[in-house]
């Protein structure tokens, strides 16, 4: 017999299939986004499956069952290993390296992968879900002096696999160490995509001088220009979704 645990909410509804070392990924607020579902979902899958085999510090599909992806009254789910989550901080340290080492596992990876500047469907998708109950006007300029941003990073050097969703809150604490989770945002973009995120996560919780230890432990020199104006497209991307959430609320 299965007891339902859910213990996460967000983009998707994280349910522990107890007793077994299973969860379920229960798609729900993202979902609106993707197109094609079974696609990205099949793709997540895959990522994750291509670095347990290589690195700890990922949550990776279950073997126990099939993982998916499954399509079953009206919501796409997978499935996952189980993981017990602590609450203790990391150090900055161990942040640092942990990206590092995705990084340094991703750049392995040959599966196909969509460019980081298909993040702008996403906004466009956004900005044409609200149109008709706010006035986006000058978010919808902020879209545009944005997309040059985004297809600059596109032809940059340095293109290479990467979370796409690099954040605190995908990198859980276990008693193992960190993990990396939520892989469904992979994509090919240069690695300030990620750095960004999670030195905005870091200054936020933590200050300056604990995100500077950070960026040392990753280990890899960065643009200030270019983290700069993917915090700008981060901060874009997080009104309009907090804005889609409350108009749906």
């Amino acid at each position: 017999m299965t007891d339902a645990l859910p213990v996460g909410t967000g983009s998707n509804v994280i349910v522990h299939l107890r007793p077994s070392p299973v969860v379920a990924r229960v798609m729900s607020g993202t979902v609106v986004l993707h197109p094609d579902p079974h696609a990205w979902l099949t793709r997540e899958i895959d990522v994750g499956a291509f670095l347990a085999e290589r690195m700890t510090a990922v949550v990776g599909p279950t073997k126990e069952i099939d993982p998916g992806p499954y399509f079953n009254h009206n919501l796409w789910l997978s499935f996952w290993e189980h993981v017990e989550v602590r609450s203790t901080p990391l150090e900055a340290a161990e942040i640092g390296r942990a990206l590092r080492d995705l990084h340094d596992a991703l750049a392995e990876y040959q599966g196909p992968l969509p460019p980081r500047s298909a993040v702008l469907d996403e906004l466009d998708w956004l900005l044409h879900a609200l149109s008709a109950d706010d006035d986006i006007s000058e978010l919808s300029a902020e879209r545009d002096r944005l997309a040059e941003v985004i297809r600059e990073h596109e032809d940059a050097a340095g293109q290479r696999p990467i979370h796409g969703d690099a954040s605190f809150s995908n990198l859980l604490v276990t008693s193992s160490g960190p993990r990396w989770n939520d892989l469904e945002d992979v994509c090919v973009g240069t690695i300030e995509w990620d750095v960004a995120g999670v030195l905005s996560d870091a200054r936020a919780a933590h200050g300056d001088a604990f995100s500077a230890a950070v960026l040392a432990a990753y280990g890899s020199e960065c643009d200030p220009a270019a983290l700069e104006r993917v915090d700008q497209v981060h901060a874009l991307y997080g009104v309009l979704w907090r804005r889609y959430k409350g108009w749906k609320a």
